[in-house]
C-alpha cells in the first residue's frame, strides 16, 4: 500500500461531502471549555441543520443568542486509509418561523428519541475539507485529469 496525500476539497465540494452523510459531531462551549456531541443533521441551502430536545446542554448554550460552533463529519477507511473529513466553523442559532421548524421537523428525523422540538440552524463563515487520497508511487507518471 503506498502512502496518502492530503487533499484539500472546495468548500462546494466539502458541503456536498456533508450532504452525504447523516452523522456528525458540533462543537460548542460549556464552562468555557469544548464540549463535542454527536448528531444527525442535514445540509440544506449550504447551512448544517441539526434538532435538540430544550433543557439538553447544546439547547441551553443556543437558546439565548448566536453561539459561534464547529461541525465535524467525515468517511474513513481505516483499512484502506483512504476518505475524507470536513470541519465547518459558523453561527449556530435556533430556527424560530414555524414554517420553516416544520419543514426541517418533516425532513430531518432524530436518531435520538425524545421530544427534539428545537431546530438549530449553522451558518458556515469558515469550511475547511480534506481528503486522503493515495499518493503518486515514485517513477510513476500521473494523468492530468484536467485533459
Amino acid at each position: 500500500m503506498t502512502g496518502r496525500d492530503l487533499k484539500e476539497l472546495s468548500a462546494e465540494d466539502s458541503l456536498r461531502l456533508l450532504a452525504s452523510v447523516p452523522l456528525g459531531r458540533v462543537v460548542f462551549t460549556r464552562h468555557a471549555l469544548p464540549a463535542v456531541r454527536p448528531v444527525n443533521h442535514i445540509v440544506a441551502r449550504g447551512q448544517i441543520v441539526i434538532r435538540s430536545s430544550p433543557g439538553t446542554v447544546l439547547s441551553a448554550e443556543l437558546a439565548a443568542f448566536e453561539t459561534v460552533v464547529a461541525f465535524e463529519a467525515d468517511d474513513l477507511d481505516v483499512e484502506q486509509r483512504l476518505g475524507w473529513s470536513v470541519v465547518v466553523t459558523g453561527v449556530a442559532r435556533l430556527v424560530e418561523d414555524p414554517g420553516e421548524v416544520a419543514r426541517y421537523k418533516a425532513i430531518l428525523r432524530p436518531w435520538v428519541a425524545g421530544e427534539m422540538e428545537q431546530v438549530i440552524r449553522i451558518r458556515p463563515e469558515i469550511i475547511t475539507g480534506f481528503e486522503l487520497v493515495p499518493a503518486p508511487v515514485p517513477g510513476e507518471t500521473r494523468t492530468n485529469d484536467r485533459g
